[in-house]
């Protein structure tokens, strides 16, 4: 088995390296979005922790 082969997939490269690239997406959002709005809601209640005090 060369190289080219093994990235050809039989005929199915294309829907093997897109299902691929889809769920390496989703998982890196799944990973990245929670810190970014963790990160936005703090900086909201500091906001407006500060404008009550």
């Amino acid at each position: 088995m060369n190289l080219e082969s093994f990235f050809a997939m039989g005929g199915y490269a294309f829907y093997v390296w897109t299902s691929y690239g889809i769920t390496t997406a989703v998982l890196l959002w799944n990973l990245f979005a929670p810190i970014v709005l963790r990160k936005q809601l703090l900086r909201q209640l500091t906001l407006k922790q500060k404008r009550t005090q």
